[in-house]
C-alpha cells in the first residue's frame, strides 16, 4: 500500500516551496524584467515559475478537499468552522497584520524598497484579501478562498457526485472566463477543492499513487508544449487566444498535481522522503512568511549576488525556496522560544504548545498551509 499519509506532507512541503518560486527576488521592475524577455534567466524563471511554482496550489486544494471529506461530516458545523476559523483566518490575518508593520515599516524608513501606508481600502485589502490579493503577503489570497470553501464544505461534502463534478466544473469556466467579481480571487481553488472530495470519496489517491510512470509524466509533458507556444505567442488581443491560454494553463496545472503526487508518493516510500517529512511541520510558516523574506532579506542578499541578469542571480533564484524555509524555521523555532501559545496561533496549531500529530494526514489540510 502507497504510503498515502506521508505524500501528503511531502506534497505539501514540495508544492510551498514551489510557491515561493512564483514570489521570488529578481531586483527588477516591470520594464527591466521585460528588457529580459526570452533570456537564459528569464527562461529559467519562467520554467520554474509556471511549470512548476503556479501548479502547487492545484494540489494544495485538492489535498484540502481530500483531508476535510473525512472529517467534516463528524462534526457540527459550529466546531468544523470554528477550527477552521482558528487553523486558516486567525493566522492569515495575524501574519498579514506582521508584514504590514514589518514590511511597510521598512519602506517607511527607506530601509528597502517597499510599499507605504495607503486608505482604508487598502489596509482592508491588505489585512482581509477583500477584492484582490494584497500587495505585501499576495500568497494570503489562497488562505482567503480555502477558508470560504471550508464555510460550504459541511453542505457540499454531502451532495452527490454529480452535483460535485458541476461545481468544479461551473468553477473552472467562471476561472476560464476570467469575470471578475471577488467572490473567490482564484475559483480554480474551489475547482480543485471539490476535486478532492470526489477523490476522497472514490480512492483516487490510491490508485494514482500506483500509477505507471509513464502515465503520470504524459499529460503533463504533452500540455508544456502549447503552454509555451501559447505564452510566447498567445497573448494577442482576441478572446479566444486569452481563453485557450487560460484553459490550457488549467488542464496543465492538474496534470502537474497528479505528477508531483506521483512523485510524493515515490518519495515517501525512501529514506530521505521519511528524513523530508521532519521539515513539513513548518510549511505553514514557510507559506506565510516568506513574502516577508523577500521584501526584507531577500534586497540584502540581491547585493551580493546582483539582480536578475547578473552572474550569481541564478543560482541565488534556485536557492531562494531552501532559504525561505531557514528562514521560517529560524522564525518559528525562536517564537516557540518565546512563547509557545503564540507559535501555536501563528501557525494554526501546527507548532507549539499542542502535541502534533505524527501522520500528516491526521491533520485537516485546512491546517496544512
Amino acid at each position: 500500500m502507497p504510503a498515502v499519509s506521508d505524500a501528503i506532507g511531502l506534497s505539501r512541503l514540495i508544492c510551498i516551496l514551489g510557491v515561493v518560486y512564483v514570489h521570488a527576488w529578481t531586483g527588477l521592475g516591470g520594464d527591466k524584467m521585460t528588457a529580459l524577455a526570452g533570456s537564459g534567466q528569464d527562461v529559467l524563471r519562467w520554467s520554474l515559475v509556471e511549470l512548476f511554482g503556479r501548479s502547487a496550489v492545484p494540489l494544495l486544494s485538492i489535498i484540502s478537499g481530500w483531508l476535510v471529506a473525512g472529517s467534516v461530516t463528524k462534526r457540527s458545523y459550529r466546531v468544523f468552522v470554528g477550527g477552521k476559523t482558528r487553523a486558516i483566518l486567525l493566522p492569515m490575518l495575524l501574519w498579514n497584520a506582521i508584514a504590514i508593520v514589518l514590511v511597510v515599516g521598512a519602506g517607511a524608513l527607506r530601509i528597502v524598497p517597499a510599499p507605504l501606508l495607503g486608505d482604508l481600502r487598502w489596509v482592508l485589502d491588505n489585512m482581509l484579501e477583500l477584492t484582490r490579493a494584497g500587495d505585501i503577503n499576495v500568497q494570503m489570497g489562497f488562505l482567503r478562498d480555502l477558508f470560504l470553501c471550508m464555510l460550504i464544505a459541511p453542505v457540499i461534502a454531502r451532495w452527490p457526485t454529480s452535483a460535485l463534478a458541476s461545481v468544479a466544473v461551473l468553477s473552472g469556466i467562471y476561472m476560464i472566463s476570467e469575470y471578475n467579481a471577488p467572490i473567490l480571487l482564484r475559483p480554480s481553488i474551489l475547482m480543485f477543492f471539490t476535486l478532492g472530495i470526489i477523490a476522497r470519496r472514490h480512492g483516487w489517491a490510491e490508485r494514482l499513487a500506483i500509477l505507471p510512470w509513464w502515465q503520470a509524466a504524459l499529460p503533463f509533458a504533452i500540455l508544456v508544449v502549447p503552454k509555451t507556444l501559447l505564452s510566447i505567442w498567445g497573448h494577442g488581443s482576441a478572446d479566444y487566444h486569452r481563453f485557450l491560454l487560460a484553459s490550457t494553463d488549467l488542464a496543465l496545472r492538474a496534470a502537474a498535481a497528479l505528477l508531483v503526487w506521483r512523485c510524493a508518493i515515490a518519495l515517501a516510500q525512501t529514506a530521505a522522503g521519511r528524513r523530508a517529512l521532519v521539515l513539513e511541520r513548518y510549511a505553514f510558516f514557510l507559506f506565510c512568511s516568506h513574502l516577508i523574506f523577500m521584501w526584507l532579506i531577500g534586497p540584502a542578499i540581491g547585493d551580493l549576488t546582483g539582480p536578475m541578469g547578473s552572474r550569481w542571480w541564478p543560482a541565488y533564484f534556485i536557492l531562494q525556496p531552501l532559504l525561505a524555509l531557514g528562514f521560517a524555521i529560524g522564525l518559528a523555532q525562536a517564537i516557540v522560544a518565546v512563547s509557545p501559545k503564540v507559535a501555536e496561533t501563528l501557525s494554526g496549531g501546527r507548532i507549539g504548545g499542542r502535541r502534533q500529530a505524527t501522520s500528516p494526514a491526521a491533520r485537516p489540510l485546512a491546517q496544512a498551509h
